[in-house]
């Protein structure tokens, strides 16, 4: 019997996570993913640091995140300082972790109803 009220009711949280796979809700996902409250957009061709690009920085600004949490893998590995910078100058948070501490900071997030993005290098 739970006695808690289950704040994350309707939103994405990330169940789960290990090198090579992460389960968001009940679906399992073998590929970097973004992820927001409400979307989860699977990012096949997104296999390292190196591929963050201008591009996929413009379609992440336009999910119009509060925050983009920037998960590197098993090891924290910062991109190229201008993919940051396009968030800094939309007035974007931007934070870049390994991709575990990404993913329990985003169930924080989210669960505080904050309009956090994570991007999940797996």
């Amino acid at each position: 019997m739970r006695f808690t009220q289950d704040l994350t009711s309707g939103i994405n949280v990330i169940r789960a996570y290990a090198p090579g796979e992460i389960r968001i809700d009940t679906q399992q996902i073998r590929s970097s993913v973004i992820v927001t409250a409400t979307d989860v957009l699977i990012e096949p061709k997104l296999v390292s640091v190196a591929d963050l690009s201008d591009e996929l920085a413009t379609r992440i600004l336009g999910l119009s995140p509060e925050l983009v949490l920037v998960g590197t893998g098993l090891q924290q590995t910062f991109p190229a300082p201008a993919f940051g910078a396009r968030f800094l100058r939309a007035g974007v948070g931007y934070e870049v972790m390994n991709t575990g501490a990404a993913c329990r900071t985003f169930n924080v997030l989210v669960a505080e109803q904050r309009l956090a993005l994570a991007v999940l290098i797996l």
